[in-house]
């Protein structure tokens, strides 16, 4: 790196680059990061090379295993020079199949920011993807941990050579928005797939059915599940409402006149929803899980509810914040928690603060 120039990162995201057409948590963050690494860096994204593998099938990896290499070559010889590779997301669906070696070639660090170790899929069908996302671990100089879980299982296996470092979810925000008055709908925001999506839809209908106390929610979401989660809700005819897929706006707006978040989380590492909701000041309602323990303040903290008492518990939960009290306890702690911890100069703080060293290091 130049000096009085400023540095040039490599950017890439293996599971879904930041310009895909698909909303998604992903992307989300891909595109948060970027704006935390531009006003001190040119961010060139590198490679739309998705290395991913849903299912565990064989034929698939050696596929992306022969692609990933052609991919290494051509951009090898395409790249602009690069001070510092950062890779969003690196697992055993996923692994960084190209960040590694370009960065050994190139003689530059390299960082990963959201990277999980899971033992436990070596010697099955993604064993090999396993093995190449443990491979891309070893190889980072940094590694950024959003939650606990991962830093365990990161901490475990790390090699001498590498630095943890604890990066919490942020939202892209320097201030806090308005706060909601805490009058209106329940809200649940969430995508409309099969699997742990819908799963989540299920549990916010069993939960309905408990409910003793006058309700309405509002849902936030589309996809390709949209009809199942309409058959879900049917029975509660015109108290659900469904204000189809958002923009950042119309979902602030959704946020701002709700008066808790509903959302059980169900399989969800975390949720960006969750900081959103909680910066508007609503209480959460949901289950106790590993990842949304990381990303909840200390009064809704206390009130995740166990997973295997299913929505009778979340039921209760949301009768407990029928009084005002609790409702506005919940809320200014909520504010607090995210003002404190989850926007993004703190966020580019913590960044700033390891990369800056490793691009000193190569100046």
């Amino acid at each position: 790196m130049k000096r009085g120039k400023p540095p040039c990162i490599g950017f890439y995201a293996p599971m879904k680059p930041p310009h895909h057409p698909v909303p998604s948590g992903d992307r989300e963050m891909a595109r948060n990061l970027i704006a935390l690494l531009q006003p001190r860096a040119t961010v060139h994204l590198t490679s739309t090379f998705s290395s991913r593998d849903k299912w565990g099938n064989d034929q698939v990896q050696s596929r992306l295993l022969s692609d990933a290499q052609d991919e290494v070559r051509r951009l090898n010889a395409s790249l602009p020079a690069l001070d510092l590779w950062v890779t969003y997301h690196n697992y055993y669906k996923v692994p960084d199949l190209i960040g590694p070696h370009l960065a050994q070639q190139r003689g530059i660090p390299y960082v990963q920011i959201e990277s999980t170790r899971a033992n436990k899929r070596l010697n099955g069908p993604w064993d090999r993807f396993a093995r190449a996302a443990h491979a891309a671990a070893n190889a980072a100089d940094v590694i950024f941990y959003l939650t606990e879980n991962d830093h365990e299982t990161l901490q475990k296996d790390k090699p001498d050579h590498q630095t943890l470092v604890h990066l919490p979810p942020f939202l892209p925000i320097n201030h806090l928005p308005e706060a909601s008055d805490l009058k209106g709908s329940m809200l649940s925001v969430g995508m409309m797939r099969s699997g742990d999506k819908l799963a989540s839809y299920q549990l916010i209908a069993e939960t309905l059915k408990h409910v003793p106390i006058d309700w309405t929610l509002s849902i936030a979401g589309d996809g390709p599940a949209r009809s199942e989660v309409e058959k879900l809700m049917a029975p509660f005819g015109t108290r659900v409402t469904f204000l189809g897929q958002c923009n950042a706006q119309d979902l602030a707006n959704a946020y701002q006149n709700a008066s808790l978040f509903l959302w059980p989380g169900v399989n969800e590492a975390f949720g960006m929803v969750y900081l959103e909701a909680q910066s508007h000041g609503l209480p959460v309602v949901a289950q106790d899980r590993p990842g949304l323990r990381d990303i909840i303040a200390p009064h809704n903290k206390s009130a995740l509810t166990s997973i295997s008492a299913g929505g009778l518990a979340l039921a209760q939960e949301i009768t407990s914040l029928s009084t005002e009290t609790e409702r506005n306890l919940r809320s200014q702690d909520s504010r607090d928690y995210i003002s404190k911890n989850h926007i993004a100069p703190i966020a580019a703080d913590l960044l700033w603060g390891a990369l800056s060293p490793l691009l000193e290091h190569t100046s």
